[in-house]
């Protein structure tokens, strides 16, 4: 029983709402609907140039991201080339040591 009340009580509400809306409307039902025209209008221009905002920021976006990988790539080669020397001037060392050893037995 208070579903039925509420539907009803809310349908009244509305009602009273929508009259009271159209006797203290401040302009005309075709003045008032020029108006939300052209707000929708400026709206979907805004709602374009945000779009072409969107895209041109993602372009520039994809690019920094692009020259980041490329020098992150370049650093990483340098530390392999880095180690490969570290690694063959251990190998000489211990062949070094190696020829030493067997020198002394």
């Amino acid at each position: 029983m208070r579903h039925k009340e509420f539907w009803i009580a809310l349908g009244v509400g509305a009602a009273i709402g929508g009259v009271a809306a159209l006797l203290y409307a401040p302009q005309t039902g075709t003045a008032t609907r020029k108006k939300l025209k052209r707000g929708l209008e400026d709206l979907g221009d805004t709602l374009e140039d945000a779009g072409e905002y969107l895209k041109e920021q993602a372009e520039r976006l994809g690019k920094e991201a692009q020259k980041l990988i490329d020098a992150s790539k370049d650093q990483f080669d340098d530390a392999i080339d880095a180690a490969t020397g570290a690694a063959s001037g251990v190998v000489k060392s211990a062949n070094r040591a190696a020829r030493s050893v067997s020198k002394l037995v």
